[in-house]
Parts: C-alpha cells; sequence; structure tokens
C-alpha cells in the first residue's frame, strides 16, 4: 500500500564513519579518542590475508579493554566468497558486547545478508545478548547496485548502507583518477558562442549510482552513507564530495584518515543559520496553524507542511549533536 510507514532504523549520529585496520592495533587507542561518531576496525580490505587472523585477535581484544565512550562500535567482516567471514563473525560477536554493528561487504544480493543475519541472530541467542546487533552493508559491485531496492529491504537489522566507490569503479569498469574523486573527461562542452568559443564543465560520474542507492535507504528507512575519498592530501577534494552528498541527503561520509573526521563533521553538522532559520519555519507554522492556515509566507517564501517536515528533520539531527558533545 502507498501509505504504508516504513519503520526507520535504529537512530544512530553517522555523520563520519572512521576507517582503522585491525591488523594496527596502536591506532585503536587515537581512535577513540577522535571525534568519530563511527568506527570500524577493518578485517577486510585493509588487513593482508596473512594477517587476518592476528586482526581478528586484536579487534576482539580492543573492543574488549579500550573505552570508546559512546561511539558506535562496527566490525567490517570479509566478504561472503571468502573462508574468513564466519570466523569474524562468530568469534567477534560471540567475544564483544560492546559492538554496536557489522559491516557487510560486497553485498550483492539480499540472501547475502539473510546469511550474516541467521549467524548473528544464532549467536545472540546462544550467548544471551540483550544488545541487538545492527547491519550496514557495502553497496560496492554493479550487481549490488542493481539489487539495491531488494537490499535495502532485506532485513531488520539493517540499518545503513554506504556506497563503495573504489570497488564500484572496478566493478563497472570506470575510469577514475582517486578514489571518490572526478574524471576530467566526464563533462559537458557547452554549444559555440557568438566568437564560437565552447566552455567545458565537469561533471560527477557517481551521481547516479549515488542517487539511486539513497533512494533505495530512504525509502526504506536506512541511513545514506557516502564512502571514501582517497586523496587524504586534498581536504578541498574531500570537501566538495562530502558536500555534494550532503546536498542529495547523505547523512555522512567515510574517513580514511583522520585528517577527515573534521571534514566529515564539520559538512554534516547543521549550520547554525539552518538552524535558526529550521526554528522560525516550526513557529510560523505553528502561527498559522492556530489561524486556520495551511501554508503561510516566511521571508517572501512560500512554507508548508513539507517545509515542516524538512525543520523538524534538521532539528532532530542538531539535537542529536548537541547530545553527544
Amino acid at each position: 500500500m502507498s501509505f504504508t510507514i516504513i519503520d526507520q532504523a535504529t537512530p544512530r549520529l553517522h555523520r563520519s564513519e572512521l576507517a582503522v585496520p585491525g591488523s594496527n592495533p596502536g591506532m585503536f587507542e587515537k581512535a577513540a579518542k577522535s571525534a568519530a561518531d563511527i568506527i570500524f576496525l577493518d578485517v577486510e580490505d585493509a588487513v593482508a590475508p596473512d594477517d587476518k587472523e592476528q586482526a581478528r585477535k586484536n579487534i576482539i581484544q580492543g573492543l574488549n579493554e579500550i573505552d570508546w565512550g559512546t561511539k558506535t562500535m562496527m566490525i567490517r567482516i570479509n566478504g561472503l566468497d571468502t573462508h574468513y567471514m564466519y570466523r569474524d563473525v562468530v568469534d567477534v560477536v560471540e567475544a564483544c558486547p560492546r559492538l554496536d554493528m557489522v559491516l557487510i561487504p560486497k553485498v550483492g544480493v539480499p540472501a547475502d545478508v539473510y546469511a550474516i543475519d541467521m549467524l548473528v541472530t544464532q549467536i545472540e541467542a546462544a550467548k544471551k545478548r540483550t544488545k541487538r546487533i545492527g547491519f550496514e552493508v557495502l553497496i560496492e559491485t554493479a550487481l549490488g547496485m542493481a539489487n539495491v531496492e531488494a537490499i535495502a529491504q532485506s532485513s531488520k537489522r539493517l540499518e545503513a548502507m554506504s556506497f563503495g566507490v573504489a570497488d564500484y569503479a572496478a566493478s563497472t569498469r570506470a575510469r577514475t583518477t582517486v578514489i571518490g574523486g572526478v574524471n576530467p573527461d566526464y563533462g559537458v562542452l557547452s554549444d559555440k558562442d557568438a566568437e564560437g568559443g565552447r566552455s567545458y564543465f565537469w561533471a560527477d560520474q557517481w551521481h547516479a549510482a549515488q542517487t539511486r542507492m539513497l533512494v533505495a535507504c530512504r525509502a526504506y528507512g536506512l541511513r545514506p552513507i557516502d564512502g571514501p575519498f582517497g586523496d587524504f592530501s586534498d581536504p578541498d577534494g574531500y570537501n566538495a564530495a562530502a558536500k555534494r552528498a550532503a546536498v542529495l541527503g547523505y547523512e555522512g561520509k567515510w574517513a580514511i584518515h583522520p585528517s577527515q573526521i573534521e571534514l566529515a563533521n564539520g559538512v554534516f553538522t547543521p549550520s547554525e543559520a539552518e538552524v535558526t532559520k529550521a526554528r522560525r519555519i516550526i513557529a510560523a507554522m505553528a502561527e498559522a496553524a492556530a489561524a486556520g492556515k495551511g501554508a503561510v509566507s516566511l521571508d517572501g517564501r512560500l512554507i508548508d507542511i513539507a517545509s515542516i517536515r524538512m525543520a523538524e528533520a534538521l532539528l532532530a539531527k542538531a539535537d542529536s549533536i548537541s547530545g553527544a558533545a
């Protein structure tokens, strides 16, 4: 039915998602003291095959011994196409009550999520875990993007999707220059002007994929998160990519280097001016409702019930940020 209300995922602050290799436990304490909203301890792509078993042990020890404060803690497991995956799930979920979420890479079909859900459900029952583990999935293959709407409905544990641009580029055979960056060959040429001159405008080759994943997330109550920007020596490039995602409706972005945390938090935190305007919109609509009106003008522009929904969403995010500060 078109009027069915979709349950929203467990609310979490998710402006910045810091990647920390499980093979480098020396980084754990620094990550715990960082301003990242969510941390994922990685045992997948950032860890060499010979180091995966030790990385898993490092993650278990780190989750159990380090004070992570109020951060959401997550592990990125290995893919379902590897023999590492089941041990990642069983060993860590069994041993780590501090774990909040599991990040599932290279999800291609809903059954991928079901497989991890089945394992986690059995472990929770066996260990009598009272805190329910949430899921985030990486959409980073052509198959995953082709099935993104079905994947979004695959599990009640599912909270968020991340757009994994690097593997997505490899899967689609896209020509890239920097992970998450743009390519100068992807642009449009204007018509000739009166003097015969033409202008060239760069475009964003990831826009269509990001938009499709965003719509799937918002349709089914999930948080859309933008993935990595590979050149951590280019804060301007990161900022531009984060702003493009934020304008679309994304809630946050990965940080593959500590220097990117502040950038992500800044872009995905509502500004003081935005918060003030949102409060004025709600106040103006309250006055209109008292006067029996369904819409009202504010600063020369029409605002209506849709304006209230946007304002309320922005204020809810601002409140959650101030509460976490």
